[in-house]
């Protein structure tokens, strides 16, 4: 009897020092984009726009750039030029027969940034951020101005295609000038760098520090909504104006909203802040460092809340009000649109696309700044004070009471709620890894249901297309019975009234059939999630199923198509020719076999959801294009047929 526990050999054994790729240069960049920009989509290329311009923006906050210049062009290359001291062009101590520019743009982990003497503070850290987006530029041009002197060297895929060379004089000039184009073999087909995009990231830059003017241009083909062509951005009342922008006059519960900056002491750095109350459901609170934006917070953020907290509940103490002291720092946030800049040598990121800060230091300086100015600025205003101190409160009380009443039991919360007859409910009692399958019509939830996993997903069918909530009265949605059943189904209740609390499943799934009419019905779902409970979305819990529109049969070969682009993709790749295949069309989720709706579109294991997210900084875009596509005035989506009419392809007429 043979040995059970033997390895066969394999030519897998024979691994040996030969099989050890070292990899030189920039080839791991190449090799590995998301490891430096966090992916090859459309947010990745513009990680590349962000790198170049934080450059730039280091020399201005350094005190050696006054103008910064960004453009777009045509071919969908950026250039953008400062009026700094220029990258160094003199030979390198280390690689003596490279320029320091050379050394920059080729090599990983070199920069002038790793300690304090040249920049003392600075967005770029790590060395990395230029070079890799010379790795992933199919064209980069480097042109340097020093000692009125212009010097020039191209770029291909992280490697010289010229030596560094003299242009000539440049008696009126200073700086740096990078133009690059992304390479079209790293990333994703369709995807490109949108002018509205890089407008709004080159106006935060600006509101950012106050002593630099950025000018922006873009080419005029490029651009399809109210972007300017040409714009000279600066803004002199630096965070403050931003919010008064964003704002735009909206009433907030205090007349003034709360802004100041502060310099430390022994260089530690600089904060900045501007926070408000309004009286709608906007909310955000939107972090920076050294310019570099923050989307996942940090540490300056725990020191920001830290200090609003410890202030209000000291003023709450002060006028003898006991209720204070049972507000959190949520109960201040949840309802303000905030802006906070920090300045800090030395910063530490968690990864280097910088999303989220984790320098210790940054909360107490944070804390150190804001706290005394917040207990100032309360003291000298009490009638808005004690405004903001009832607001807050009246946010903790409501939340306190839906905790209270708030069940643990799955069985006893059903029953509280008086959920829907057609809900196919779950069983597991608490929120976490449960989904909820939004489906159209009584044949599809009968599929959904015979496939589902009874612990974690449950299934509510709707009868057909919803109500349009864009274009309805309050009263038509109140009446609206579908929409009722919506809204029972989830628990957390609509627009101000919305808590994230009280949402009974983790994640809500649009599934609709893969066809126009389905699309039709996800369009209206998404659009009363968006009016009506948006910070769902905001929290990332709204999601699209894909279910397919083919299978793909060929003896024990079975495939599934999204499309038909896929389809015959397929048919190229997965099958050999011989043999009929046979081809299905699902006409519906109701007339797909509940095993197969499980497998393609269901099972966590198999199946591919689309997230519906919209980012901060396009809140104000979303919302005017879904007022022209789902509201009331037909004019608007008259006008938006006539300018996308010449982009549809495959019209049936």
């Amino acid at each position: 009897m043979s040995d059970l526990f033997q390895q066969p050999k394999s030519e897998s054994a024979d691994y040996s020092a030969k099989d050890i790729e070292v990899l030189e240069g920039l080839e791991p960049v190449r090799l590995r984009p998301g490891m430096y920009i966090g992916g090859t989509d459309e947010r990745a290329r513009h990680h590349l726009a962000a790198e170049v311009l934080d450059n730039s923006m280091d020399e201005a906050v350094a005190g050696h750039a006054t103008r910064i210049e960004v453009e777009l062009f045509a071919d969908g290359s950026l250039g953008i030029r400062d009026n700094g001291r220029g990258i160094p062009i003199d030979r390198h101590p280390k690689f003596k027969d490279k320029s320091a520019l050379e050394v920059i743009l080729t090599t990983l982990h070199s920069g002038g940034k790793f300690s304090n003497k040249v920049y003392h503070t600075a967005g770029g850290l790590h060395g990395v951020g230029i070079s890799v987006v010379n790795a992933l530029s199919d064209r980069m041009t480097v042109e340097v101005a020093r000692d009125k002197e212009l010097w020039r060297q191209e770029f291909s895929k992280g490697v010289p295609i010229s030596a560094l060379e003299k242009v000539g004089a440049a008696p009126n000039r200073r700086g740096t000038s990078v133009q690059f184009h992304p390479d079209p073999e790293i990333f994703e087909t369709g995807t490109a760098l949108r002018p509205a995009k890089l407008y709004k990231m080159v106006r935060s830059k600006a509101y950012l520090f106050r002593g630099v003017e950025i000018r922006w241009k873009c080419a005029e083909e490029l651009i399809k909504d109210e972007t300017p062509v040409e714009a000279t951005l600066h803004f002199p009342g630096g965070l403050r104006d931003f919010l008064s922008a964003s704002l735009d006059g909206i009433k907030s519960v205090t007349q003034e909203p709360f802004a100041g900056r502060v310099e430390m002491d022994n260089d530690r750095g600089r904060v900045e802040w501007a926070i408000a109350w309004p009286l709608t459901n906007m909310t955000f609170l939107n972090s920076y460092c050294n310019t570099v934006p923050t989307p996942e917070g940090g540490t300056h953020e725990l020191g920001f809340r830290g200090a609003l907290l410890r202030g209000l509940k000291a003023y709450g103490e002060l006028i003898n009000n006991k209720k204070a002291a049972q507000i959190t720092a949520e109960d201040i946030l949840s309802g303000a649109t905030a802006v906070l800049s920090v300045f800090i040598p030395d910063p530490q990121f968690q990864g280097q696309t910088k999303e989220k800060l984790t320098t210790t230091e940054a909360s107490r300086l944070v804390d150190l700044a804001i706290k005394d100015h917040f207990d100032n600025w309360l003291a000298a205003a009490p009638d808005q004070a004690n405004n903001l101190l009832a607001w807050v409160i009246e946010k903790s009380e409501e939340r306190l009471r839906r905790r209270q009443e708030k069940e643990t039991s799955r069985k006893t919360a059903t029953s509280r709620l008086r959920l829907p007859g057609k809900l196919a409910d779950c069983s597991k009692s608490g929120r976490d890894g449960t989904e909820i399958f939004i489906v159209e019509g009584d044949s599809a939830g009968g599929s959904a249901k015979q496939g589902r996993d009874r612990k974690t997903q449950a299934i509510l069918p709707l009868r057909g297309k919803i109500l349009n909530v864009a274009s309805a009265t309050n009263d038509k949605i109140k009446a609206n019975q579908e929409l009722r059943d919506l809204v029972q189904a989830l628990g957390c209740g609509l627009r101000d009234k919305y808590r994230s609390e009280d949402l009974r499943y983790d994640k809500v799934i649009i599934m609709t059939d893969a066809d126009v009419d389905g699309a039709h019905i996800a369009s209206l779902l998404m659009t009363f999630f968006y009016r009506e409970m948006r910070q769902l979305i905001t929290d990332g819990h709204l999601y699209l199923a894909q279910p397919p529109l083919y299978r793909l049969s060929q003896g024990g070969k079975t495939f599934y198509a999204m499309d038909d682009t896929h389809k015959d993709k397929l048919m190229e790749t997965e099958f050999n020719g011989r043999g009929k295949v046979d081809i299905s069309r699902f006409k519906g989720l109701g007339e797909m076999p509940p095993a197969q709706l499980k497998e393609t579109t269901m099972n966590p294991k198999n199946r591919v959801l689309l997230k519906v997210d919209v980012p901060m900084e396009e809140f104000g875009e979303t919302a005017d294009r879904v007022e022209s596509l789902m509201g009331k005035r037909p004019e608007l989506r008259f006008s938006f047929i006539q300018e996308n009419a010449r982009y549809v392809e495959d019209l049936d007429v």
